[in-house]
């Protein structure tokens, strides 16, 4: 039987993955760049809690994770419908999306930046900062 060895994904085909959801001529934005336009977004709908954690260097989903509370079922899935749509008319891209139609527990990825914005009852439930922020921090707003 021949052995089945697995090589590394194409160039083209990462490239392809990378630019998934994107306007065709326009730059990959930084990282840096969508963290400051998440930090905004959810700053403007009056999140609470906001808490960001450097993942660079840790883990290879994304350089950074953004966690946030929204007071009701309504204010999670707006915050996740106004952040989407900020993002797609300042980079062109579209993010993908998890959990909008419950609102108790959006997850929007745009790549590099993995945003999480919860209800505070499911938020203390999960403690996703405990999992995420280095041995000894405390997570700050």
């Amino acid at each position: 039987m021949e052995d089945l060895v697995l090589s590394p994904q194409p160039e083209a085909a990462r490239a392809a993955d990378e630019t998934a959801g994107m306007i065709p001529g326009l730059p990959h934005p930084a990282s840096e760049d969508v963290l400051a336009r998440v930090l905004s977004s959810l700053e403007d709908d009056k999140a609470e809690d906001v808490v960001q954690i450097d993942l660079r260097g840790k883990t290879a989903i994304g350089d950074y994770m953004v966690i946030a509370s929204g007071r009701s079922t309504r204010q999670v899935s707006s915050m996740a419908d106004k952040l989407i749509d900020r993002l797609k008319q300042a980079f062109g891209f579209s993010s993908r999306v998890e959990g909008k139609e419950a609102g108790d527990w959006v997850l929007i990825d745009t790549g590099d930046v993995i945003v999480h914005i919860f209800r505070p009852e499911v938020r203390e439930f999960y403690q996703l900062e405990k999992m995420w922020m280095p041995a000894g921090a405390t997570p700050t707003a």
